[in-house]
């Protein structure tokens, strides 16, 4: 059996198609719908159960799950509000339920791939390399995820199974219209497009032009990609980048949905007061370490992911549609 939390959400879902493209349906989907649109991300795939995320916490305590053939978890469930404040929620979510599940895969040897995430480097002052001395959190989502890494890392050279943390970076494609607010710029763009025909960006900040603002943007198809990989190579453990090695402004994206629908304004707009302070201008992954781990599976190139991407929500409004 293969646990995939976060299983109904963004990367999990893609993680789940992923699976079922490799021959396992023998998935058991942990989430929380009460967000009830992300059915639509499991629709149609193959898989043995599913499971409510605090009942599956609960299981766990409760050792109902001690004498399940379990091979491997993909643990991409989280909190990932980064304008959530409530700092005790962001903790029991991203922290309390991962040290838990982190513990029961360390006793069983099973397994475990997790989200972590690139907001760990604060405002990547000082470079985007997986060490202490890059790292700063801007935020209490960050916080959590960073605790968790640090909770690790005093783990991991006792660990007699693989332990996997992946830093996402800047993350789109297809089965993130449940995130709302904090789906990729890729989505926000295409449906401003579809609401005004124009994309927005944010004007000049902290030394950077108008949509000038960089990240290291990743195609959710990669992500799922550099998890198998190292589902493949179960002696690895560590935390690692999920990146591509290689940034791109904002305004690279809105020209990309421009060119897709050939026509439309692109708008510059104040930079929130609210963001200052806690932005991330730039972000670029330190990939020397996931290329060192053996990884030479690549990356989309942007140009050739949006175009895909904005097709695909022309077509099902960025759902994934399976036949038979």
């Amino acid at each position: 059996m293969i646990i995939v939390t976060g299983g109904a959400g963004f990367i999990g879902s893609n993680i789940v198609k992923g699976l079922n493209e490799r021959g396992r349906d023998d998935i058991l989907v942990v989430d929380n719908l009460t967000n009830m649109v992300k059915f639509k991300n499991i629709q149609g795939l193959k898989v043995m159960d599913y499971m409510d995320k605090y009942a599956f916490a609960d299981a766990l305590k409760a050792g109902k799950f001690n004498h399940e053939k379990i091979d491997v978890v993909f643990h991409e469930g989280a909190c990932s509000d980064t304008m959530e404040y409530n700092g005790k929620y962001m903790m029991e979510n991203n922290f309390e339920y991962t040290k838990n599940l982190l513990h029961f895969c360390l006793d069983r040897k099973i397994q475990l791939l997790y989200a972590s995430s690139a907001s760990t480097y604060g405002s990547g002052a000082h470079g985007f390399k997986e060490e202490p001395a890059c790292e700063e959190a801007l935020n209490v989502y960050a916080f959590s995820k960073l605790f968790f890494d640090n909770y690790l890392r005093r783990l991991l050279p006792q660990a007699q199974s693989q332990v996997v943390g992946l830093r996402y970076f800047n993350v789109y494609g297809p089965q993130e219209n449940h995130k709302g607010k904090m789906a990729s710029m890729v989505y926000q763009m295409y449906n401003q497009w579809k609401a005004e025909h124009k994309v927005k960006l944010f004007g000049a900040y902290n030394g950077y032009g108008p949509g000038e603002q960089t990240r290291d943007f990743i195609y959710v198809k990669d992500v799922v990609k550099v998890n198998f990989y190292f589902w493949d190579h179960p002696e690895i453990s560590g935390i690692y980048n999920c990146g591509t090695g290689h940034a791109h402004p904002f305004n690279t994206l809105a020209q990309g949905v421009l060119k897709h629908f050939g026509s439309g304004e692109l708008e510059y707009i104040p930079f929130p007061e609210v963001l200052k302070g806690k932005y991330q201008s730039f972000t670029e992954a330190d990939s020397s370490n996931l290329l060192a781990a053996g990884y030479d599976g690549g990356f989309t190139d942007i140009e050739e992911a949006v175009a895909e991407y904005c097709a695909l929500l022309d077509k099902t409004g960025g759902y994934y549609v399976y036949e038979g």
